[in-house]
């Protein structure tokens, strides 16, 4: 399938599902059984998309924004950033329970601290692998590989009793609509408003 649509089909998808849990449909939200041991401890904090986030910046540093995998990790920290915004302004409308607050998926406008959707760890991951898939499928087939990592996490956080299902999808959807608009500046917006050293990139300073 071709990248675009897959990312509008699944920020769709996102959009439906936010959509039946605002109509008070319960098909779709349910608890799962908590389980934050071996791998899936990584539900329990924000330290899986933190540590993406920090290798992410390290390569864009390295690289800088004149190479094609430079540009293009700098265009995955301004979805990075797109992600977080929105999510912030989400959040806030919103005020979700999360199902470690509630047995009820139902509960909307608790007050600032109900922060259950969307996702803000899945949005961030979900961010950050799209610029990397959208410009590598056509040569390197294996990059929609890198589409494993939110899955990974939206089911850690859901584990982890940190979320709903329609918080992880909707936190994929912003962060794969994130990575799509970040691709469309030409310049990567952070990278704008860096020295020019960091535009050659590390790696050619030493």
């Amino acid at each position: 399938m071709n990248p675009q649509r897959s990312i509008l089909l699944l920020a769709i998808l996102a959009s439906c599902a936010s959509s039946a849990r605002a109509a008070g449909l319960s098909f779709v939200d349910h608890r799962l059984n908590e389980d934050t041991g071996g791998v899936w401890a990584i539900g329990k904090t924000p330290d899986f998309p933190a540590a993406l986030t920090v290798v992410t910046a390290g390569g864009a540093f390295w690289e800088g924004g004149e190479s094609r995998l430079g540009r293009t990790l700098w265009q995955a920290l301004d979805a990075d950033a797109i992600s977080g915004l929105a999510v912030t302004a989400m959040k806030y409308t919103f005020q979700r329970e999360r199902p470690s607050q509630t047995s009820d998926p139902n509960e909307w406008f608790k007050g600032p601290h109900s922060q259950s959707f969307p996702s803000g760890d899945v949005a961030t991951t979900a961010s950050l692998v799209t610029p990397l898939i959208w410009e590598y499928h056509d040569d390197k087939p294996w990059i929609y590989s890198l589409a494993a990592l939110p899955l990974f996490d939206m089911e850690a956080r859901m584990k982890a009793r940190g979320h709903w299902q329609t918080d992880v999808l909707a936190g994929a959807g912003v962060g794969f609509l994130s990575g799509y608009f970040a691709r469309k500046f030409k310049n990567p917006l952070i990278l704008s408003v860096m020295p020019h050293g960091v535009s050659v990139g590390l790696r050619r300073e030493f």
